[in-house]
């Protein structure tokens, strides 16, 4: 799990647009007009929030839906499981309507899933081998 957290974290090398269109949406003459650099604070807590409540869980479930089952079904298990995990944390905080939704849960799952490819990676299990997923 820490392989796939870390790959999260990654990914935000990369700023999603939805969220520099929110830190970039203050006008210049405003104190808080520095709201870019908020990002450095933000990003980090809402990754590890991420991962906690949607790529841990859907790492495990995905697992154990596709145990005796190829590392692409594992895989395709833990992103339908965390697909559905990150459509009802975004929905539990208010984002209510679907236009608004849409753009940061698609860029959720492009980065989640990455890490996701990670964890399976590290789970899977070759046949006749001690460890298994």
């Amino acid at each position: 799990m820490h392989l796939s957290g870390a790959i999260l974290l990654l990914t935000f090398l990369v700023p999603p647009l939805w969220m520099l269109d929110v830190a970039y949406a203050t006008p210049p003459g405003d104190p808080t007009a520095d709201t870019p650099f908020v990002l450095l604070f933000t990003v980090p807590p809402a990754c590890a929030s991420f991962h906690v409540l949607v790529q841990i869980p859907a790492g495990f479930l995905g697992a154990w839906l596709g145990r005796s089952r190829t590392t692409p079904v594992r895989y395709g298990s833990a992103v339908a499981v965390a697909s559905a995990l990150s459509l009802l944390l975004f929905w539990g905080l208010g984002w209510n309507s679907w236009g608004s939704i849409l753009p940061a849960w698609a860029d959720a799952m492009v980065r989640g899933s990455l890490g996701l490819a990670g964890y399976m990676w590290v789970m899977r299990a070759q046949s006749g081998s001690v460890r298994h997923g």
